[in-house]
This record gives structure tokens, C-alpha cells and sequence, in this order.
């Protein structure tokens, strides 16, 4: 039985992938269970400077889902790849995904061509869709011509695989899309959070400090299911699927969808086991529906 994908020539052992800013930089989950079961790792956002986030409270729940509006807190991207991915390395043999941020298309090509010298990484994900920061990331993602922009500017400098990932907040995610893979994009990453709010009805005030923020979970599956879905009709680069993946049936359906590999975000938040359990299980899952290669299946739906 064959788990094995390939993303533009990163072979993974299987498609599972912890998705970046719910699994940290993985060394916090090195003393839990061995982290080789993984496919790979999308590591935490990584931003040019040290960033402390947003102001307290972040984090609000939801049914079938969370709120987040941490903002990038992050430690910089010369921390990742001075002192985060070699320590990560010494333990784990996977796919390490560095997940860039930026502010500025200046900061976007610097720190992607920071993490692209990092012997470490074999694949970057760009983010334009965080929701949870001012004048940045979402603003490049909710425009054609801004993501195709940064997606051209990155891999003019940078030689490994480059991944935009795209924000469900947008009325035509397919046209961003085709603009990322038009300018040169090896492959997608979809959907990052739907932007929400919760309110404390006691305290009539927004329960985020920063008012809104970033909708994610169980909740969001059909509408990530349905994006994946419309993109891979649309473009011929690999995706990464993401957005409410809770099982191992999830992944399979994602990948019938149109993903090769396919990310667990908030799942891992309420459950840390989480992308370790999916991996178990999708073998068991796979012969009880007859596949014998999960690449049979990459957007047969």
C-alpha cells in the first residue's frame, strides 16, 4: 500500500502535514511521539524582525472551531534558521516547510531568501492571507496582481520550491491562483483562516483584544473542500490542502479534491496527537476503500 507523494520532487512519506502556527516548530512536540511518522512539518510563520503579536486576549472559541489573532508572534526568520530547523533536523527526516511573512514585498523576498540558503528547508510557503496583522500578509493575498507580485519577486532569488498560501477571503480565489502560477509559483497552499468575530455579551466588547481574527476548525472543511476543489480544475500545480482536516476520511477527501498533500491545522490544538493518529489511521482507511496508491485518488472528484 502506497502512502508515498511528491511535491515537486520533495518526496513525502505520506501526505500528512501539521500546518504552520498549530504545531510550533515541532521541537515542541519532539518529546510526544517520533515525529518521522509525519509527512512533513509546516513550521510557525516567520516574519523578517522578532515579533511579539497581538495583545491578549487571542484566542476565542467557537462551535466546531476557534477564533485566533496571536499576529505572528515569532522569535524572526535568522532564529529559524540559526538555531530552529538545525535543532529540528537532528530529529526529524521529513519535509520541513518554512511559512514566510511579510509586510512589505521587500521583507517578503529577504526573509524567503534567508530560509531559501537554509540547508534544512525544502519547501517555502508564502503567506498572503494572514487576517490577524495590519498592513500585511492578507493585504498581498486578497489582490491578483499583488500575490503575483510577491510570488514572481520570490523566485526570482530563491531555488526551492516556492508555495503561495492563499486566503479564503477573497470573492474569486481561483484568480489569485492562476496570477501565483502565471508568475511562476511551484505549487498552492489552501485555505489559510476565514476572518470572524465573537463578542462577550456580558461584557458587551469583542472578546479578541484585536476584534477580529482568524476563523479556523472543523467548521470551515466544506468551504476549504470546495476552494481545493475549484483551484485544481483551475491550475496544474501541486496543492497543499488545509482548513478544518480533523480525520483521516478528511484527508482523503481533500485529496480527492484536487490536494497532494493535505494540512492539519486547529485539530492539532484541540487534540496535539492529532496528525499522528491520521497518519495510523489512513492506511486502515485506505484498504477498507480499496486504494492501493493514495496518488490514484489526487482530485479525482
Amino acid at each position: 500500500m502506497v502512502t508515498e507523494v511528491n511535491l515537486c520532487g520533495v518526496t513525502l512519506k505520506n501526505p500528512v502535514i501539521p500546518a504552520s502556527g498549530t504545531f510550533g516548530f515541532g521541537l515542541e512536540m519532539a518529546g510526544e511521539y517520533d515525529l518521522n511518522v509525519l509527512g512533513g512539518i509546516s513550521l510557525k510563520g516567520s516574519t523578517l524582525e522578532p515579533r511579539f503579536g497581538n495583545e491578549c486576549p487571542r484566542i476565542a472559541e467557537t462551535p466546531d472551531g476557534m477564533l485566533n489573532s496571536v499576529g505572528l508572534q515569532n522569535p524572526g526568520v535568522y532564529a529559524l534558521v540559526e538555531e530552529k530547523i538545525p535543532q529540528l533536523r537532528k530529529i526529524f527526516g521529513g519535509a520541513v516547510i518554512a511559512n514566510i511573512s511579510g509586510f512589505s514585498l521587500e521583507e517578503y523576498v529577504k526573509s524567503c531568501s534567508i530560509a531559501d540558503k537554509c540547508e534544512g528547508v525544502d519547501i517555502l510557503e508564502v503567506n498572503v492571507s494572514c487576517p490577524n496583522v495590519h498592513g500585511g500578509g492578507m493585504a498581498f493575498g486578497t489582490s491578483a496582481c499583488a500575490a503575483a507580485e510577491v510570488t514572481a519577486a520570490v523566485k526570482a532569488l530563491c531555488h526551492k520550491p516556492v508555495f503561495i498560501k492563499l486566503s479564503p477571503n477573497v470573492t474569486d480565489i481561483v484568480a489569485i491562483a492562476k496570477a501565483c502560477e502565471e508568475a511562476g509559483a511551484d505549487g498552492l497552499t489552501l485555505v489559510n483562516t476565514l476572518l470572524g468575530m465573537r463578542i462577550d455579551i456580558n461584557r458587551r466588547v469583542p472578546i479578541l483584544a484585536n476584534r477580529y481574527g482568524g476563523f479556523s476548525g472543523r467548521a470551515i472543511f466544506p468551504i476549504a473542500l470546495r476552494m481545493v476543489n475549484q483551484v485544481k480544475r483551475a491550475c496544474k500545480i501541486p496543492i497543499m490542502g488545509c482548513g478544518g482536516v480533523a480525520s483521516a476520511s478528511d484527508v482523503i477527501e481533500m485529496m480527492m479534491a484536487g490536494a497532494t498533500a493535505v494540512q492539519v491545522g486547529a485539530e492539532n490544538l484541540r487534540n496535539p496527537y492529532a496528525s499522528k493518529e491520521i497518519v495510523e489511521e489512513l492506511p486502515v482507511l485506505m484498504q477498507k476503500l480499496g486504494i492501493e496508491n493514495i496518488n490514484e485518488i489526487i482530485g479525482v472528484a
